[in-house]
C-alpha cells in the first residue's frame, strides 16, 4: 500500500537528518512545512493535496536542493516524491 510505503520513506527521511549535520535553515523549513503537509494529507480520508502545487512538485525541489548540499537526503525525498506522484498528490 503506498501509504505505508509513505510513511517509511518519512521515517527514512527523518532518521536520515538526524544523522546529518547541519542543514540549512530555509531548506529545514521547506522540509518542516512538507512533512506537515504529508501527515495531514494521510489524517484524511480523501487525498486533496493540501496546496496548489501538490506535494509531489513540491518534494522534488525540495530534493533538486538537498542534491548538491546533502546528497545522502536527496534520495529518500525523490522516492517521497515519486510515492506521492503514484498517488496522485
Amino acid at each position: 500500500m503506498e501509504t505505508d510505503k509513505l510513511k517509511n520513506a518519512l521515517n527514512r527521511l527523518h532518521a536520515d537528518l538526524a544523522n546529518t549535520g547541519s542543514v540549512d535553515p530555509e531548506l529545514k523549513d521547506m522540509l518542516q512545512v512538507l512533512d506537515q503537509d504529508i501527515h495531514h494529507l494521510l489524517g484524511q480520508e480523501t487525498h486533496e493535496p493540501p496546496e496548489a502545487g501538490g506535494l509531489a512538485g513540491r518534494t522534488q525541489e525540495i530534493s533538486a536542493k538537498f542534491a548538491a548540499e546533502h546528497p545522502r537526503l536527496e534520495p529518500v525525498l525523490r522516492e517521497l516524491g515519486a510515492i506521492l506522484e503514484r498517488m496522485g498528490i
